[in-house]
């Protein structure tokens, strides 16, 4: 019997590929615009590199967690598979309802990042800027929607262009660079100027290094996922981790702390300590191709956790189909598609990026507390990959999650409330929809 004929999506994405998805979903406009703020509210240049670091490290822990629980259940959706395995469908369904709202929101972010950069070549309106991130979402999901293939193709080919590109910013700004007028002119302190500011800079780090949640919606289409999602996961991570250092370490060897905490566009700064005035033309064709491979990621990966969710009797099950020809799950790309062009219009890139993280910080909590949950109710489960020193990671975790959440209700109460409140309402709406069904 086909993997389509048991109705499950084809496992066509190798190792390349997969790694290609979890960096192409990472690297996108965060590297590019979180820096700034990561400055002014660590307050040092220690501090700076210091929340990377912790962002880095607290991305690893969510990683090891996720890898143990997408090698055992490799199916479409993630971690809304993961959440309905350890706690059952009304969590589940939370975690569906709040990603159903908030992350397409991320593809309408980094698409008018996109089309803010394309206006340094062709002048663009406002409306005009909107225009364009419509016409990107749009012809990203036509690609989408006809294979899966084509997609993952653009994802090797963005995702080592990003990779080389950011990389080869970084030797060139500290190889040619002039560190006379940079931060390291001068001893550095590693202490941030508070802690809510160091925690309230860990969100908008977080922020840059999200991704692995999206990567997982697509494992039920990894060949050898018990090998590969592992190994896909965690070899995304170190790249990445690696290469945000390297890009910051630039930023601050030619580029005083105070100049990158009031530039929104210090990868351009940067370069033009190095480039002169040429440095705007090649920053903005970089950050178009990071962002491009972004929305292309995210439009491929996030439609099968809706598509999960419509095989489960959590959706309409409409959503829930496979195209005959192309095999892939095209209602569901129809349906998040139109949801990332209706939040095109709405709240700015900063508003969204805290709102992104802190809607979905609880719901990747409750994920990775069921590695300890299924370790205790199925602990003869097959492991094909177990995360090493569980416990101690999940603490990690989970106490630096906690912290960073319980940081957020007290610098940004507005914000921290409008998510609690979003995943709350998917409680009634769950009994709602069951009554609907019935």
């Amino acid at each position: 019997m086909s993997e389509q004929a048991a109705g499950q999506l084809p496992r066509r994405l190798g190792l390349y590929s997969a790694v290609a998805v979890v960096i192409g979903i990472m690297i996108g406009s965060g590297i590019f615009r979180v820096p700034s703020g990561v400055a002014t509210e660590a307050g040092s240049a220690g501090a700076m590199l210091l929340v990377w670091v912790a962002g880095g490290l607290l991305t690893l822990c969510f990683a090891l967690l996720l890898a143990e629980l997408g090698a055992m259940y490799p199916h479409a959706g993630g971690l809304y598979g993961f959440v309905r395995a350890a706690w059952g469908p009304l969590p589940a369904f939370v975690f569906g309802w709040t990603y159903l709202l908030i992350n397409p929101a991320g593809w309408a972010a980094i698409a008018m990042v996109f089309a803010e950069y394309l206006g340094k070549f062709v002048p663009l309106s406002e409306p005009g800027r909107r225009g364009v991130a419509l016409g990107l979402i749009l012809a990203l999901a036509v690609t989408n929607y006809h294979s899966v293939r084509l997609g993952a193709a653009i994802q090797r080919a963005f995702s080592s262009a990003k990779l080389l590109a950011l990389l080869g910013l970084a030797l060139f700004i500290l190889a040619l660079g002039d560190p006379a007028g940079g931060t390291f002119a001068e001893p550095i302190s590693w202490l941030p100027s508070s802690a809510a500011g160091f925690l309230l800079a860990l969100v908008l780090v977080l922020w840059a290094y999200d991704g692995l949640a999206t990567f997982c919606s697509m494992i039920g289409e990894v060949r050898e996922p018990q090998r590969n999602v592992p190994r896909a996961l965690l070899i995304g991570i170190g790249l990445v981790m690696m290469l945000y250092l390297a890009v910051n370490v630039a930023y601050l060897y030619v580029l005083p702390l105070d100049v990158i905490a009031r530039s929104p566009l210090v990868a351009a700064d940067a370069s033009a300590r190095v480039l002169g005035a040429g440095a705007a033309a090649v920053i903005s064709a970089l950050v178009m191709i990071s962002t491009l491979g972004a929305v292309a990621c995210s439009s491929m990966a996030d439609p099968r956790v809706f598509f999960a969710m419509a095989r489960d009797g959590n959706f309409f099950a409409t959503i829930g189909r496979i195209h005959p020809r192309f095999e892939t799950p095209h209602v569901a790309i129809i349906a998040a598609t139109a949801i990332a062009c209706a939040y095109v219009s709405i709240r700015s890139f900063e508003q969204f990026a805290a709102t992104f993280v802190l809607g979905l910080i609880p719901m990747y909590m409750l994920a990775t507390l069921g590695v300890a949950r299924l370790r205790r109710s199925r602990p003869d489960a097959p492991r094909p990959y177990r995360c090493p020193a569980y416990r101690l990671v999940l603490v990690l975790y989970v106490a630096a999650a906690t912290t960073v959440l319980a940081s957020a209700l007290i610098q940004t109460p507005e914000i921290a409330a409008v998510n609690l409140g979003l995943s709350a309402a998917g409680i009634p709406v769950y009994y709602a929809w069951k009554r609907l069904r019935r």
